[in-house]
């Protein structure tokens, strides 16, 4: 691979309308990308603008331009452009494709040109039940077809490549794990007088178990109250996310179990209100049964709350050892775990230092050193592949 600057470019769609999720780590990776390796150009496909506050992150950087389609497209047209138009309009000199959600365009490796796909997580295929049939057949079909025609596969985390191994036999040597960051407001302690304010705002209790994430089964949120319980004096718990049909099982409990006082549930929350809610917890604990990779962890650590998490998934590498792991299904162990957190002042000093140490690792310039290193892989092999049949002619 030549060191000579890189055209590359990514489907921005989540960029410019997600305001979380996948919006986040699309924007986290550009800029950081744009930030660290700024020689290159970085080109944003988009069906359209999208919302103005998520481009307007991006847009003053040099090294990004944002692309649409030559004509406008609508309804149904933006995603066909998606799949097919992206292709017809990337320029003669792009190096490579990434595709940030687990898609690609059809027709990059027909056209000669690379492309490189991030995987999240295969939760539809761990999880079935979560989903209806016919999601779960459209997104194995996208999730196959863009491992297919990737020249290399980022997985999010060892889970997720372990998982891109086992249920769909991916060779292990085409996949790189790229562990991606939280937001950078995370990392800067909030003020006194902001902290105060959102308190005020959420009638916030003075001390608090915090978990982070939409409210739905698989975040397994249930077994937080089912600790509290067991516990000598049931805590106040805060639960920051979207309502799905599983808060009400949520509510349900609390009430049947003298709980309905204690149980604070907050579906608006703006982002830049979520650090000081994280940094007046007492405790974070997220039980997820199955996360991608779980930033919630990342941004406790960051905001100085010990934190709780799950066995089963990825929580450990997010979370490293400093962080407290319990059985998904055991009420009992959760209850220990948090009894301890809560009382020994010395055990959340050490969870609070070691854990910041540790997501020193998920830094924006190691994660564009990280994508860099892919990309080179991509383009050797390409250069390996391409030098004989240049020989023959």
């Amino acid at each position: 691979m030549t060191n000579k600057p890189l055209t590359i470019a990514f489907d921005a769609k989540r960029i410019v309308r997600n305001a979380t999720g996948l919006g986040n780590y699309g924007r986290m990776v550009v800029e950081a990308l744009a930030r660290f390796a700024p020689r290159n150009r970085y080109l944003l496909y988009a069906p359209d603008p999208g919302r103005t506050e998520l481009r307007q992150r991006l847009s003053a950087l040099p090294q990004i331009e944002f692309r649409y389609p030559a004509t406008a497209k609508h309804g149904p047209m933006k995603a066909l452009w998606r799949s097919v138009g992206i292709r017809r309009e990337l320029p003669p000199d792009i190096a490579l494709f990434h595709g940030l959600s687990g898609e690609l365009p059809f027709g990059l490796r027909r056209g000669g040109i690379r492309s490189v796909v991030t995987i999240h997580d295969l939760i539809f295929l761990r999880f079935p039940g979560y989903y209806r049939l016919s999601d779960r057949l459209l997104y194995a079909w996208k999730l196959r077809k863009a491992c297919r025609e990737a020249d290399r596969i980022v997985a999010i985390s060892r889970t997720t490549k372990r998982d891109l191994t086992t249920l769909l036999g991916i060779p292990d040597e085409k996949i790189d794990v790229v562990y991606q960051g939280c937001d950078e407001r995370f990392k800067r302690r909030p003020e006194a007088a902001a902290c105060d304010a959102v308190r005020r705002k959420y009638a916030l209790p003075e001390e608090y178990i915090l978990s982070v994430g939409t409210i739905e089964e698989r975040k397994n949120t249930l077994l937080i109250l089912q600790a509290s319980i067991l516990l000598p004096r049931a805590p106040h718990i805060v639960l920051v996310g979207r309502r799905t049909p599983y808060t009400r099982q949520l509510e349900r409990f609390a009430a049947a179990h003298g709980l309905a006082d204690r149980l604070h549930i907050l579906d608006r929350v703006t982002n830049d209100e979520l650090p000081a809610i994280y940094a007046l917890a007492q405790l974070f604990v997220y039980p997820s049964r199955y996360e991608g990779f779980g930033i919630p962890m990342i941004e406790a650590a960051w905001c100085g709350v010990p934190a709780i998490g799950a066995t089963g998934s990825c929580l450990e590498e997010a979370g490293g050892p400093d962080a407290l792991y319990v059985d998904p299904d055991a009420p009992q162990q959760l209850a220990d775990a948090i009894g301890r957190v809560l009382s020994d002042e010395a055990l959340r000093r050490r969870m609070i230092d070691g854990s910041r140490r540790y997501v020193l690792r998920f830094e924006p310039e190691r994660i564009a050193a990280a994508l860099s290193e892919t990309y080179a892989r991509v383009l050797a092999e390409s250069e390996r592949i391409e030098l004989p049949a240049s020989k023959n002619r």
